[in-house]
């Protein structure tokens, strides 16, 4: 969850670990399910820009990159602010301060962060006919993501050991419901409105292919020497490096990086270091079972 404001922030016996609520069939947190009917009526504008992601699949690579286009490539402004205040996630609501609230009151052109699943998105974005930028990384490499990002996050459900938390990736009993649905409802909405679809493991391929195709989408023009410094800016080693970037500049007791950093590895295929034979073997069955008669395919090593 995002960073709480006021006397939350700074006394750390007020921070406790959120619980999930279903809102229509999707495990939510607690907050984010109470204040559901002011994200229901969310009033997306024509020009919004929506980043859409499962947690972990790239989410804060994909925003400042973005950010970094809209700003012509200059690092200084987008060392303005951290990226959750520069992109605010619009279901996020502590219980003083709403990310919501911030994202009313900016000017347009907005950009908006949110993981919500294509079903549970506010209508105004689809009736706004909105631009969204998606994001998916391979299940596999995106569980191991989620595990530890639950361990450092004290506002996180409790994940239990790696066993525990396999089986609830699996069953689709973690925040935001199950990974197959959101990848897959992504992928088939992308045939009906303005979507671009990207792959995490595309991007670490050749990530200045997937810049250009994202400036594409938004209609910028990126020449080379603008692309280059924005490759070198979101490289993953320069991402980890910058606390504008990297979470660092929330309180340990929100996150905490000497549980597991924010920014881990940024690899593909670290999944081998974490799944068994048979979870692995598991998790290829359920993929067949729930992406089967699609034409989405996942690479999950390079």
């Amino acid at each position: 969850m995002d960073l709480k404001a006021g006397k939350d922030a700074a006394d750390p016996k007020a921070v406790k670990r959120t619980t999930l609520v279903e809102v229509q069939g999707v495990p939510m947190f607690s907050d984010t399910a109470e204040k559901w009917g002011p994200i229901w009526d969310f009033k997306a504008r024509p020009d919004d820009l929506l980043i859409c992601t499962y947690p972990k699949a790239g989410t804060t690579w994909i925003q400042e990159i973005v950010d970094m286009m809209q700003h012509g490539g200059d690092p200084q402004k987008c060392a303005r602010a951290p990226i959750y205040v520069r992109i605010p996630f619009i279901e996020i609501c502590p219980s003083i301060f709403s990310r919501l609230e911030e994202a009313e009151a900016m000017l347009s052109p907005r950009t908006l962060k949110s993981h919500l699943p294509v079903q549970l998105l506010p209508p105004s974005f689809w009736e706004q006919n909105c631009k969204i930028i998606y994001v998916a990384r391979n299940a596999k490499d995106n569980a191991v993501s989620y595990f530890h990002f639950h361990r450092m996050d004290q506002e996180m459900p409790e994940p239990g050991n790696w066993d525990q938390f396999l089986d609830n990736f699996l069953t689709g009993k973690l925040s935001y419901g199950s990974w197959f649905d959101h990848v897959r409802g992504w992928w088939e909405a992308k045939d009906r409105y303005p979507i671009l679809y990207l792959f995490y493991e595309d991007m670490k391929e050749d990530l200045a292919r997937e810049i250009r195709k994202v400036a594409q989408f938004l209609g910028l023009e990126l020449s080379e020497p603008v692309l280059n410094r924005i490759v070198r800016h979101t490289a993953f080693e320069s991402m980890k490096a910058n606390p504008m970037a990297n979470y660092s500049t929330m309180p340990p007791h929100l996150m905490d990086h000497t549980t597991s950093p924010f920014m881990r590895k940024g690899t593909v295929g670290d999944w081998k270091e974490q799944f068994t034979v048979a979870q692995s073997e598991r998790l290829d069955d359920i993929c067949a079972r729930e992406l089967g008669g699609s034409s989405l395919t996942f690479r999950t090593q390079l």
